[in-house]
């Protein structure tokens, strides 16, 4: 067990180097296209020094990254001193993940006032689902609530009724026969 534990970053890579002088650990963050990572910057420069196979490592990463295809998706790669690679996926961010359900590609300029998109609440159920790890809510109407609350910013409605409207009847049991059959 290490004494001391000395932490820094640069670019977007990561060492942890105890006070013995072993490095154990490099970590590598980045946001990358789903499916479509390339060896080029962000990742190339910063896994071309670890000595590992970066083709390896950017083919793994498309694999897993493939179903979020077109959003940018957080990605670590953990290189251990042995060389062995392991790779965890982040979930998009949820405003990704409203304008893919509503089928658009950029959020409104003017969210207030020009709605781009709908979804059902099947849509925002899934999407609650897929975000569960990274929110607060216990339960499902909260976890709906709060990943419908991004809709308001990206101009996004859920069926049919602006963000607030649709939040209210959520609360009142308007969709609670719709959300009994979903799973959380």
């Amino acid at each position: 067990m290490p004494v001391q534990q000395i932490s820094f970053h640069t670019y977007d890579l990561k060492f942890i180097i105890f006070a013995n002088g072993d490095l154990m650990v490099s970590k590598v963050e980045a946001l990358v296209p789903g499916g479509k990572a390339t060896p080029g910057p962000p990742l190339g420069p910063a896994l071309g020094p670890l000595g590992i196979n970066i083709k390896l490592v950017i083919d793994q990463i498309n694999e897993k990254t493939k179903d979020f295809n077109g959003m940018q998706v957080p990605i670590t790669v953990i290189v251990a001193d042995d060389k062995s690679v392991e790779i965890e996926v982040g979930t998009p961010p949820t405003a990704s993940l409203l304008l893919q359900e509503a089928g658009v590609t950029k959020g409104s300029g003017k969210p207030n006032t020009e709605k781009i998109g709908n979804i059902t609440v099947q849509q925002a159920a899934k999407i609650a689902r897929m975000k569960k790890d990274d929110i607060l809510s216990y339960d499902l109407k909260a976890a709906i609530k709060e990943v419908t609350g991004t809709g308001v910013t990206v101009g996004v409605t859920v069926e049919g009724m602006n963000i607030r409207e649709f939040q209210q009847a959520i609360d009142a049991g308007k969709f609670d026969d719709i959300l009994s059959q979903e799973e959380w």
